[in-house]
């Protein structure tokens, strides 16, 4: 029985072998659509970016990349008592090459106003002859990070390595969701490698948890060593009470950034809070600030 059974294997695998056939095709180029990278803090002005999306399979480069942001729309947002049009700015950046971003325009503060937690904000977007617009909320401060230490990293052969430890508050009730970032030495802050949070494990619990150094998806990262901080690190950790519609858009962005290549992902869409046929998002973040000053 088990010789007929290999036989038969066998003779399947040669029939299914000799009918494969080699596909080749090339998906259309599809039209560009207006990216919207925009977000306010508490105690910040708004910063919207907007670019148009690449196709994906385009030879990313700087000439590209630089090429991609969308210049003179018209972006006001409006805190539901007054509104405020934006200024586009430029900031040059290494090789020459010059990023454009929408904030505060400094000649006409009287409009002008920053971001408040409890409040609620509408951004629009008007460019190319289509308007944009998104909603966002910056929460409460209910979720908290109370407290940082550090700790010598676990089954770690470099003594140099070390983790920082965060106590974290959760209030009861849920539908409390966090996004953190950290800086090191002055350096910009970067969001963690699954940098948000929901509370459906935490609910109205104080805990005691890892917070993994933030990454630079532009480059590569070591999975073995990334999370970890150095002796000698001054860090900062940025922590954020975020509502659900951001926490949706970088939930599914980072996971499907995490499976990229992986042809056993499950499909997956990322969640934009744009409306009008445009990509990307609008947030709010409550944000607070720790710092950890880890010894030589």
């Amino acid at each position: 029985m088990r010789r007929r059974f290999v036989v038969v294997a066998i003779t399947l695998g040669m029939l299914i072998s000799s009918c494969e056939k080699t596909v080749t095709f090339r998906p259309n180029d599809s039209e560009p659509v207006v990216v919207v990278e925009a977000s306010i803090e508490n105690g910040k002005g708004p910063v919207v970016i907007l670019s148009e999306s690449l196709n994906y399979f385009s030879q990313i480069t700087p000439e590209l990349l630089a090429g991609s942001f969308l210049r003179n729309a018209e972006v006001t947002i409006s805190n539901g008592s007054g509104t405020h049009k934006l200024k586009e700015y430029n900031m040059p950046v290494a090789s020459g090459y010059t990023v454009y971003y929408y904030a505060t325009d400094s000649s006409s503060l009287g409009t002008a106003f920053t971001g408040e937690p409890g409040k609620t904000y509408f951004l629009s977007v008007k460019i190319k002859e289509r308007e944009y617009t998104a909603t966002t909320t910056i929460p409460e401060f209910t979720k908290r990070l109370d407290s940082l230490w550090w700790e010598d990293a676990p089954n770690n052969p470099d003594p140099v390595k070390v983790m920082v430890m965060g106590r974290f508050v959760d209030p009861p009730g849920l539908g409390n969701y966090t996004r953190y970032y950290t800086s090191v030495g002055g350096r910009p802050f970067l969001p963690g490698f699954n940098s948000v949070f929901d509370d459906q494990l935490t609910d109205g619990a104080t805990y005691d948890l890892q917070i993994e150094k933030g990454v630079d998806r532009n480059n590569d990262i070591n999975l073995e060593k990334y999370a970890f901080f150095d002796h000698g690190d001054s860090v900062v950790v940025k922590y954020c009470n975020i509502d659900k519609a951001t926490y949706d858009f970088w939930r599914t962005m980072e996971y499907s950034y995490a499976n990229i290549g992986n042809p056993f992902a499950s499909p997956n869409k990322v969640l934009s809070n744009i409306r009008g046929g445009g990509l990307g998002y609008f947030g709010g973040y409550a944000a607070q600030y720790k710092t950890i000053v880890i010894p030589q």
